[in-house]
């Protein structure tokens, strides 16, 4: 299967890869890396997750407490959202209403 990280989601990786980068140096790196590795698995277990909020898969990050949300669609993986699973639920919830 494919994977297609969309440009909300990158934007969220940039966020989290300043956020890290600020605790520490070269953690927003290893976040990063981090991260495309849990995404990259995508393309041989997508659609495995759990559904949350009616319709997102939900990838958790093996090293972060964070989660990709994606979609499967025609043998591709969008992957819609990377957010931190910390926030109120109700702010994830409607950040993911706007990335239909």
């Amino acid at each position: 299967m494919k994977t297609s990280i969309q440009p909300a989601a990158l934007a969220d990786l940039r966020r989290g890869f300043h956020f890290y980068e600020r605790q520490e140096a070269g953690l927003g790196t290893y976040f990063l890396d981090s991260l495309y590795s849990d995404i990259d698995s995508l393309r041989l277990f997508a659609g495995i997750h759990t559904i949350h909020f009616g319709k997102f898969y939900r990838l958790l990050s093996k090293r972060f407490p964070f989660a990709a949300y994606y979609e499967v669609k025609e043998n591709t993986a969008f992957v819609r959202a990377v957010l931190d699973l910390r926030r109120d639920p109700a702010w994830i919830a409607g950040r993911l209403e706007k990335r239909n």
